[in-house]
């Protein structure tokens, strides 16, 4: 949680007269604290109440199962950006098909998943009563999506406007998700009289109704076997079900000729039902009256069409079999009038699917469902399509733009999502970059992996800044926990000159209190990252002094220490150091250091005790001052010469 430097906003709770309650909040990135506080009518306070309520945005996020749904379809969208602009249509629309297919593939299993786990929920403790209305909340909502992706996407741009297999992709549509009859038809076959189980001619009407006519044709021969005296009749009725026309558009058959012979086949079934050829059994008879499209027998089996679009289907099925996506709305609006009234919202939303008015069907959407993820992704395949009429809103975004920067920012409070979150914000031409950049910085820093990943997408998109300000966080972060390598390597990462400088100090401060160096294969490979700072270059230099005596090679070192010094790198305060580092290379059997170079020793300790300014060749030497490394500077100066 962030922190803040004020006191938290209270908001007073009417209806309380001598303790006011009141209620706090602190915002977080993405979430906000909630507490209670009471203040007595005198201004002194009381007890404050000890619960504190955390409110999520995206609560939807921290469902495990919900995640895989995000991870899955953020490569999905990844695909669909990388398809080409400059394709023919033709060519695009089989990999936009494929596109829809793969989402509602990964809708459909975290439903089926979303399912497992609520029945399994069913066997725990009554005390899970609540998290079983959460799951079972989210599994009725993944269903929804499921199905109404699948529709959308077979009315915008699957179905041909023009050709008559509008009927075919929607036949489709309701077995894909009505299959309980496939259960249902499985207990019927396995019990041992099939024929008189009470469910069979549910069954075999519901088959009919889906215009399913192969599997009840199959169910129906078992009751024809029961029923001998009856053979003619059932096998009039099989043909009429063999031979109902089922317009294909892969097939060379055309429209005309499909209308032509459907046409002629309602009329064998309208003969039939004028002989009254099956008017000595009532279930034979309904069916036949359903192939001719029978409103009132389709009403007294209602209760096997579950939905009013399940109703349309079969209407439409049995009596306008070629309609065309333009007139769909008609028929479901004659419908929803007459015989069913639309209560839930979500069923207003395939009603603006069906009149075709994609925007009102993202309002709805965005209003019903709880999260982003539908109305961003569906946006965005329909923009792909050129199916969603681009206009700017108040606010200078369009509307895809706007929905997947919605969404995206709510990935941004996951502590793993948020990684998905940056490609939805790169495919945001206008506002994605301003968005990253204000999101990259909230999230959370908990260890250098992850501070390393969020800097490498930084630096991938040339976010310096941002890079600067991770760098200085964890540069201070290890400076707290004393990792001064650490915070060395992070202030040079984010170019910090002032950082550098105070963890340079520390390191010197340590070097005097334990006369050891620590992260020498840092110090030791600054290489150019010295030049940041003064500091860090004495630092990196001195480190070199060490390793040059260490190799014996003093008179380099010897070099190297009175450099420090004269060109003013070292700090003053770190002077005397040098000047007993000094004492083993004057005190080795071989002269290292020359007389001048004594002689600038011998200033530089003077300067130091002295507060005096060093003397040079072009001015008199004056008289040093009785330092006993003074007398023995001036001792050895006196020898060498």
């Amino acid at each position: 949680m962030e922190e803040v430097d004020v006191e938290p906003t209270t908001t007073p709770i009417p209806g309380f007269d001598s303790n006011q309650k009141h209620l706090g909040f602190v915002w977080g990135p993405g979430d906000i604290l909630v507490y209670e506080t009471i203040y007595k009518a005198s201004g002194g306070s009381a007890g404050g109440c000890p619960f504190v309520h955390e409110v999520r945005k995206d609560e939807d996020i921290y469902s495990p199962i919900l995640r895989k749904l995000f991870n899955e379809s953020h490569h999905i969208f990844v695909g669909l950006q990388r398809i080409r602009e400059d394709l023919p249509s033709k060519n695009k629309k089989p990999q936009f098909v494929s596109i829809s297919k793969n989402y509602r593939s990964v809708i459909r299993a975290c439903m089926e998943e979303l399912q497992q786990v609520l029945t399994t929920l069913k066997w725990w403790k009554p005390s899970l009563s609540t998290l079983k209305g959460v799951i079972s909340m989210m599994s009725h909502l993944s269903l929804w999506c499921e199905q109404n992706f699948n529709i959308f996407c077979t009315l915008f741009f699957v179905c041909d406007p023009l050709a008559g297999s509008l009927v075919l992709h929607l036949l489709d549509w309701v077995r894909l998700h009505k299959a309980d009859v496939d259960e249902k038809a499985r207990e019927v076959l396995a019990s041992e009289s099939p024929a008189e189980h009470q469910a069979y001619w549910d069954v075999v009407i519901s088959y009919v109704l889906q215009g399913r006519m192969d599997e009840a044709r199959q169910v129906l021969v078992k009751q024809a076997a029961l029923q001998p005296a009856a053979r003619v009749m059932f096998k009039l009725l099989d043909n009429l079900l063999m031979k109902m026309p089922i317009f294909n558009p892969g097939e060379t058959q055309t429209l005309t000729e499909f209308d032509v012979k459907w046409r002629h086949w309602r009329e064998e079934v309208d003969h039939c039902l004028q002989d009254q050829s099956f008017a000595s059994n009532r279930h034979l008879e309904d069916i036949c009256k359903i192939l001719v499209g029978d409103e009132d027998v389709l009403l007294e089996y209602k209760e096997l069409l579950s939905t009013w679009y399940h109703f349309l289907v079969t209407r439409l099925l049995f009596s306008h079999p070629t309609v065309k996506p333009t007139e769909l709305h008609y028929y479901a609006q004659v419908l929803t009038t007459t015989l069913y009234m639309i209560q839930k919202p979500l069923d207003s939303i395939l009603l603006a699917a069906f009149e075709f008015d994609i925007h009102q069907v993202i309002k709805d959407c965005s209003i019903a469902l709880n999260n982003w993820w539908f109305v961003g992704h569906l946006t965005d395949l329909l923009d792909h399509c050129k199916l969603l009429q681009s206009h700017n809103l108040h606010f200078g975004s369009n509307l895809r733009e706007f929905l997947l920067l919605e969404y995206a920012s709510g990935l941004f409070t996951h502590h793993s999502l948020w990684q998905l979150a940056v490609d939805y914000f790169d495919h945001c031409p206008e506002f994605g970059r301003v968005y990253l950049e204000l999101q990259i910085e909230r999230v959370p820093l908990d260890t250098e992996r992850k501070a390393l990943k969020v800097i490498r997408i930084c630096e991938q998109r040339q976010m310096t800044e941002q890079v600067r300000s991770i760098c200085k966080i964890m540069a201070k972060k290890a400076l707290r926990n004393n990792r001064l390598g650490s915070a060395l390597s992070w202030s040079i990462r984010a170019k910090d000159a002032a950082f550098a400088t105070l963890i340079s100090e520390r390191f010197l401060q340590d070097y005097c209190a334990k006369g050891t160096f620590s992260d020498l294969d840092l110090i030791d490979n600054l290489g150019p990252a010295m030049l940041l700072s003064d500091r860090l270059t004495f630092l990196g230099k001195y480190r070199e002094f060490h390793r040059l005596y260490g190799e014996k090679r003093f008179s380099d070192a010897a070099k190297l220490l009175l450099s420090l010094m004269t060109a003013k790198i070292a700090p003053h305060s770190f002077w005397m150091t040098l000047l007993t580092d000094a004492l083993p290379l004057l005190e080795q059997k071989e002269v290292i250091f020359s007389a001048d170079q004594t002689h600038e020793l011998m200033f530089c300790l003077e300067e130091l005790t002295s507060g005096k300014s060093v003397p040079t060749p072009d001015k008199p030497m004056q008289v040093l001052g009785t330092h006993p490394l003074t007398l023995y500077l001036m001792a050895v100066s006196l020898s060498i010469s």
